[in-house]
Formats: C-alpha cells, structure tokens, sequence
C-alpha cells in the first residue's frame, strides 16, 4: 500500500448515509459522518450492491457447513447460493483498494458480509438457532490481506477507550507505511523505533523489548523480511490495550528525563497530576499536556521527537476520554 496525504478510512457505505441496504435503506452514523468526515477521508465500499446484488433484495446470511474449509455458507433467503461469489469479489475488491492507500477501516456490525465478529452463523438452511460466532465474508477477506491494517465496527467506536486505540493505530500505521515505503535504511528504522518507545511502553513494555531485539539484530536480517516483521510486532503491539498503570510507567519514565531540572514547585505540581491520574480523578490529557509543557520549556529533545506526546491531530480529542 502507498500512503497518500489524505488521511484515508475504508468505511461499510452505509454507514454514510448511502441507501444500501437490503431493504433500501442506511445506517448512517452521526458521528462517523459529522465528527470524523471533517477530519478524514473516507473511501466506502459495499460489497453486496457492488457485487451485483441490487437494492432492494433479499436478505443473506451465514449458514454453518462443516464441509467447508472455512465453515460457513453464504445463502439468501430463496437458498440462493452466494459463497463463491463474494468471495471472488471480495478478493479482486480489496486488491483494488491496495492502490488507495487506506489507514484503516471501518466495517458495518453484524453484517454476513461485513461484520467483523459475533455475526449470526445459521445451523443449516431450516433456520434452526443461530450462534454469534462468525465474521463476515468480505470482512475475513480484508482482514486476510491486510493483517496489520487497524480495522474495527462501527458500533465498539462509540466507546472512547476502544476508539481511541483505534485511531492510535491508524495514525502508526499510516506513519510506519510512509516510512517502508520509502527508500529506509536501518538507521531510520532505528529512529522510528527510538520515537515510539513511550507509546509502546504504554501498550506492551514486553513487546518494546521483543521489538528493540530485532532492531538490534536488524543487519542480519534481510531487508524485506525486516520490513515485514517489524510491521507484524509493531501493530501486534498496538492492538494491545494500553492501561492506565502503563500509561502512568510511561509518563514516569518521560518526567525521568528532566525532573531533576524542574524547581522544587514545579516537580511537586508534576507528580501531583501523575498521581491524580493514576487515581483517576484526571484524564490523562492534563499530565500528558504538562509533561509535554516541561520537555518543550526544557528543550529535550528525546521527548519532543515522542509520538506519544503528539499521537494525532488535536481535533480528534480523543485524550479527552480516557
């Protein structure tokens, strides 16, 4: 994938709005169309009218079936028989989507065609009770050929933890694209490495220290199979959930660099707020602001190359929440 300027999200289309569905209509999200539109690109795809399936029409399911290496049918209400052919669209679709350059996506819940997890799985075509155990076709497919780019549905979005990991890996992802995309050599891999420490603490201090060993081993690797490992762990690592007491070992470790320098006042006012928000009587924007006040008024410059300490675009304000 190349990395475009626009920051660009692939997105199910009816989530904007589009009259899509089976029954003609939409699942519009105010938030995804009013907060985020301003702020993103957004590149829909919906792999059922775009497969020929038309608007209006009948409406298709999973049906489990223990002959398939996958497990699942994909079947209309006639008993239509829909598997091979999403599947083809599915894989020539995403292939196509290489060219835009996406940082991320985000997929309709529930959906046979699009949901990522928990998605109805029928036993048999009698409509005997369903288990929430599956993921939809079009889904499983992007998630194949794309292992690493962040994707998730719509509905966990509305909770600001979830969201924010999200929109955290987005903007690594995209970052790290740019970076392998380019004419890199190891000493800017290095640096990329040195500059995401504080974020990695946050997510995984175990993963930083697998992701140090195969930079320091980096010469001894072929370049392709660097590049592609490093993505594996670095997004691996992403996905895990940063917590409040790594988030808290984090900031510790920053204020670290320049603490001794601080003033008797300042200090005391430093640890103060770390404290409140290890309490959680604070989000973590107020240390995270202070922190970055200090490095800047300090001139460290260690810190100040930190993407932890400038994650994404003030706008989303997602530090708001957490």
């Amino acid at each position: 994938m190349t990395v475009p300027t626009p920051l660009r999200i692939g997105i199910s289309s009816c989530l904007l709005g589009e009259t899509v569905r089976y029954d003609g209509g939409h699942k519009r999200d105010p938030y995804l169309v009013e907060t985020l539109g301003r702020l993103v690109e957004w590149v829909p795809v919906c792999p059922e009218v775009e497969m020929g399936l038309g608007t209006p029409r009948e409406t298709i399911r999973l049906v489990r079936d223990t002959g398939r290496v996958d497990g699942v049918r994909l079947v209309g209400r006639s008993g239509r028989q829909l598997t091979s052919r999403m599947q083809r669209f599915a894989r020539g679709r995403l292939r196509s989507l290489a060219k835009a350059g996406l940082s991320g996506y985000i997929l309709k819940k529930d959906s046979p065609s699009c949901g990522l997890e928990r998605v109805k799985v029928w036993h048999g075509d009698d409509g005997r009770a369903a288990e929430r155990n599956g993921r939809g076709l079009f889904a499983a497919e992007l998630v194949r050929q794309y292992p690493n780019l962040p994707v998730e549905e719509e509905g966990r979005l509305h909770d600001p933890v979830l969201r924010e990991n999200f929109f955290e890996r987005v903007f690594a992802y995209r970052r790290l694209r740019a970076l392998l995309c380019s004419r890199w050599t190891i000493g800017d891999l290095v640096r990329w490495h040195t500059t995401r420490k504080l974020a990695l603490m946050a997510h995984s201090p175990v993963r930083y220290r697998e992701l140090g060993r195969l930079v320091a081993d980096a010469r001894d690797i072929p370049r392709a199979e660097l590049a592609r490992r490093y993505e594996d762990e670095f997004m691996s690592a992403m996905r895990i959930r940063a917590t409040r007491a790594r988030h808290t070992n984090a900031l510790m470790h920053a204020v670290g660099h320049f603490k001794r320098r601080l003033d008797t006042a300042s200090r005391d006012e430093l640890l103060a707020v770390l404290e409140d928000y290890r309490l959680d009587l604070v989000p973590r924007i107020v240390p995270l602001t202070l922190v970055r006040h200090h490095a800047r008024r300090l001139e460290v410059e260690y810190l100040l190359d930190q993407s932890y300490l400038n994650p994404h675009p003030k706008e989303l304000a997602l530090l708001n929440h957490v």
